[in-house]
């Protein structure tokens, strides 16, 4: 009985390692992503999107709260930026559920828009459109 209980926490001890090493693997991955937000770089972004998936399993919808630029989530980042192909695709990834719901500061992305009198960008006419 000793014996089993030594090895089910050698088991738990060894996959919270695992695991915490898998979190820091996906934070690398994804610690750039900012940058290529803000530069536009939609072929960059659809490359890390694809590795993120294929490496850890996790589409955009996974991770995309947990991103902030500067304080920003990354589809109004991408509109501060003026990056519209990137902001275009984003809106085009996320489910439309989600881009509905309110963001960290309690607004929803519509809300920010017109708060912020950019209803006429690229970006947030592709977000109108979704929903």
């Amino acid at each position: 009985m000793l014996k089993f209980a030594k090895t089910a926490a050698l088991i738990v001890t060894a996959s919270l390692g695992v695991s915490a090493t898998a979190q820091a693997d996906v934070n690398e991955a994804l610690a750039n992503i900012c940058t290529i937000v803000s530069a536009d770089d939609k072929g960059e972004l659809r490359k890390k999107m694809r590795s993120v998936e294929s490496d850890y399993r996790m589409k955009l919808h996974d991770y995309y709260t947990g991103i902030s630029c500067n304080g920003q989530s990354l589809i109004r980042t991408a509109i501060s930026n003026d990056s519209i192909e990137v902001g275009t695709l984003l809106v085009k990834k996320m489910p439309s559920r989600d881009l509905q719901e309110p963001e960290k500061d309690g607004k929803t992305l519509q809300a920010w828009i017109n708060e912020n009198g950019l209803q006429d960008h690229a970006v947030a006419q592709a977000l109108t459109e979704r929903l």
